[in-house]
């Protein structure tokens, strides 16, 4: 029988944030994969597991796969942890899962924490839909990406490093609009913690102006777009624009119902001109 390969999300921040089913498999398993080893040793440390860790990153994944593969194979159980958060969301680990499941050898997740997910539950923004785009690309790619999606009306969800986070906000606000609904939030689960909830062109003021706004990680949270309705007029109006046009002709009905209402005289005049 071969062993199992346990996907076990850690604390984002607080380590408190650590179910106690995590911590049991943490302790059982033969091996811990960490993406960085000095930074989990604090977690197992708080917790006093002393399971080996092995450094598992972008850089050296390709090689440890067999290596990992084969102890698995042998029937020991290992965990795959990252540096903070849920395994695989914009950390190594998906060849792992993917060369597990073509040797039929079991992939068992064990749920946590996830920084996006928090930040969505106190975003204010809608969240039955919603795009995950990781870190967005560098420099003059990221535009270019921005305006790929500019038009998405799901809310937009994306990670991003303190020393880019400025360009990069600078960047959704030349491409996205200086309205467009946005919330970040930095350090979360942290001493920290610092939630912004305000439209792109407020929140580029907001770091300007406070250096230590831009310190630490941040999730950013954007508004999907917004469809304008170009036809307003409701059926509610197309009655009182019929009404009218019993005693009125149509030009009339139309510039007194746009007083009224504020839509366009023009579009009623349309509207009119298709009761015929």
């Amino acid at each position: 029988m071969s062993g199992t390969l346990y996907i076990v999300a850690t604390p984002i921040g607080n380590l408190d944030d650590f179910s106690q089913r995590a911590k049991d498999i943490l302790t059982q398993v033969t091996l811990i994969c960490a993406e960085d080893t000095r930074q989990s040793q604090r977690l197992l440390q708080y917790y006093a597991i002393k399971t080996p860790l092995l450094s598992l990153h972008e850089y050296n994944e390709k090689q440890r796969y067999p290596q990992i593969i084969e102890k698995l194979q042998e029937g020991l159980d290992i965990a795959l942890i990252s540096d903070a958060g849920t395994p695989l969301i914009s950390d190594p680990g998906y060849l792992l899962v993917k060369m597990c499941q073509t040797q039929k050898i079991t992939v068992s997740p064990i749920p946590g924490a996830c920084a996006f997910v928090s930040a969505l539950s106190v975003a204010g923004i809608a969240t039955d839909q919603f795009r995950y785009f990781g870190f967005p690309p560098r420099k003059n790619a990221r535009k270019k990406a921005f305006l790929e999606i500019v038009e998405e009306p799901m809310t937009l969800v994306f990670y991003e490093a303190s020393h880019r986070i400025q360009d990069c906000l600078m960047d959704m606000q030349s491409v996205f609009g200086a309205e467009r609904k946005v919330t970040l939030c930095r350090e979360l689960t942290k001493k920290y913690e610092t939630i912004y909830h305000a439209n792109l062109a407020e929140l580029n003021v907001i770091l300007a102006e406070q250096n230590y706004a831009q310190k630490g990680e941040f999730v950013i949270i954007v508004a999907g777009f917004k469809v304008v309705d170009d036809n307003p007029i409701n059926t509610e109006i197309e009655n009182q624009l019929k009404r009218l046009m019993q005693d009125l002709p149509l030009k009339k009905a139309a510039a007194i119902l746009a007083d009224f209402t504020g839509i366009k005289k023009n579009l009623l005049y349309k509207k009119g001109l298709s009761f015929n």
